[in-house]
């Protein structure tokens, strides 16, 4: 039986309450992704060009601070990493997670949460961030995904 961690990434708790309950459901640890500088209700306003999220999801390149770089990413097997769907993709701060570590031999099954779009290019997006691990698009888990679905979908992993 495989170590399992769930990292998640969560600007408005949405993401935060699904991560919280499938680590509950998996008995994987968990591990939140936070930025160095929290962003704001005006930093998330996607339709404002200027707002922080849409200047860094325009720019590729943008890697936003991490708060810390203390998860164990040695101990475990199998990360799930979750995060909302920003731009059809994930936030660039879970490509600065994916390279602040080594992940080299390591499943990373992602799991988000959208207001309506899926994974888009969310795994092609990643993958030049952690070359050397396995990414799954996992699932789409939104609303309030019960127990017995957020444990068979950590079970396939």
């Amino acid at each position: 039986m495989s170590k399992k961690l769930v990292a998640y990434f969560s600007a408005s708790g949405t993401t935060a309450r699904v991560a919280k309950n499938l680590a509950s459901a998996a008995g994987a640890d968990i591990y939140e992704i936070r930025p160095a500088v929290p962003y704001t209700r005006a930093d998330l306003n996607w339709m404002d060009k200027q707002s922080r999220s849409s200047v860094e999801m325009r720019d590729k390149n943008s890697r936003p601070a991490l708060a810390d770089t203390n998860a164990n990413i040695a101990a475990y097997d199998t990360i799930f990493i979750g995060f909302p769907i920003w731009w059809y993709i994930a936030p660039t701060i879970i490509n600065t997670f994916l390279e602040a570590y080594d992940f080299s031999g390591k499943i990373i099954v992602l799991f988000a949460t959208s207001g309506g779009s899926g994974f888009g290019k969310a795994v092609q997006s990643l993958q030049p961030s952690a070359p050397n691990a396995q990414i799954i698009a996992g699932e789409i888990l939104n609303g309030n995904p019960n127990e017995k679905k957020l444990k068979a979908f950590a079970d396939k992993y």
